[in-house]
């Protein structure tokens, strides 16, 4: 293990996304805390698998993070504390607009108190709402059509405005469909309520759901279903470190996309977890949803060029192994 560099707080590092993001900060010498409200987020995850020290807490709270960051000496932020189901979001506005723009907006107020100057923030690719082009480069046209994609636009916003105003320099990634688990099985995808396809294809597969449903068999692609644009976990997390030794290294604030930048369909997805698994998975064909459109890929050309970003893991079969592994070790007992 290296030297240890710098101390980072970790927002949402007992989630999906932010544990794998914690991994590879300690990978990389960093000495990650992890800030969590628990509401989705999993303690033993933390304190038991990554072995970092955990605050209890919510980003909406101003009196914890001033004296969080009176008591520890962090040089950076990593924000990944967000809700992020997007149904939910259409019924539930202002529980998205509370706790992704104010909890936001609270953390970066006290981060400019406490003089703390550099902030990578998780976005998402839903900030261009429906595609005009394909794949989708940083210049795409934004129109969330979601509460939850238009918090994460409002975010970004607050940024550039924080940057002028304070200096707080940033970089926000728009993903494009985290996917997949730690190589290892250490780490994985588990939300409660799941959502997600992998998993739910994989859950099916396990036997812990009866059938998995494909919203819409008529778009115009070569087997009528959606395609979307699956990003290792573990590639989006590289990515973070990279963003942070960007900002580290005197870079200016930055917008970048993370995927793949090619596409797979549902049906491609799921005939390729009954091969990896063995195991006959059931469909349902559904209607499609609306807002759904027919492709979501995006150019990752910029974070390739500014940050020497790498994708180790861009095979959808490999994607599929490693979260296979992930999800029998997580339940079967």
């Amino acid at each position: 293990m290296p030297e240890s560099k710098s101390t980072i707080l970790v927002t949402g590092g007992a989630g999906y996304i932010g544990s794998h993001a914690v991994l590879a900060l300690q990978q990389a010498g960093y000495d990650p805390i992890v800030l969590d409200n628990l509401v989705y987020g999993h303690r033993e995850i933390v304190e038991e698998v990554l072995k970092v020290k955990l605050i209890v807490g919510d980003t909406n709270d101003r009196a914890l993070l001033d004296d969080l960051f009176a008591t520890h000496s962090i040089d950076a932020v990593m924000h990944f504390a967000a809700y992020i189901a997007v149904g939910e979001s259409v019924t539930d506005p202002g529980k998205y607009y509370r706790n992704n723009v104010n909890g936001t907006l609270t953390l970066l107020e006290a981060m400019v108190a406490a003089n703390i100057k550099q902030f990578v923030f998780s976005s998402t690719c839903a900030v261009y709402g429906m595609p005009k082009t394909v794949p989708m480069a940083e210049d795409h046209p934004q129109d969330p059509i979601s509460p939850y994609a238009t918090s994460k636009q409002m975010v970004e916003r607050i940024l550039a405005d924080f940057d002028i105003a304070y200096g707080l320099k940033s970089v926000a990634f728009r993903y494009f469909n985290a996917a997949g688990a730690e190589a290892s099985g250490l780490l994985g995808e588990d939300h409660n309520p799941e959502t997600h396809l992998i998993p739910l294809v994989l859950l099916t597969a396990l036997g812990k759901r009866e059938s998995v449903s494909i919203f819409g068999t008529d778009y115009p692609t070569s087997d009528g279903t959606c395609i979307r644009d699956y990003i290792h976990v573990s590639d989006l997390a590289q990515a973070h470190v990279l963003g942070l030794e960007y900002l580290q290294k005197g870079g200016d604030s930055n917008v970048f996309n993370l995927g793949n930048g090619s596409g797979f369909t549902v049906r491609d997805v799921i005939e390729s977890a009954r091969l990896i698994t063995g195991k006959e998975i059931k469909i349902i064909e559904s209607e499609r949803r609306a807002g759904d459109p027919p492709a979501l890929v995006g150019s990752s050309d910029k974070a390739r060029k500014t940050l020497g970003w790498n994708p180790q893991y861009p095979d959808i079969k490999e994607i599929l192994t490693h979260a296979w592994q992930w999800h029998q070790k997580r339940h079967i007992n």
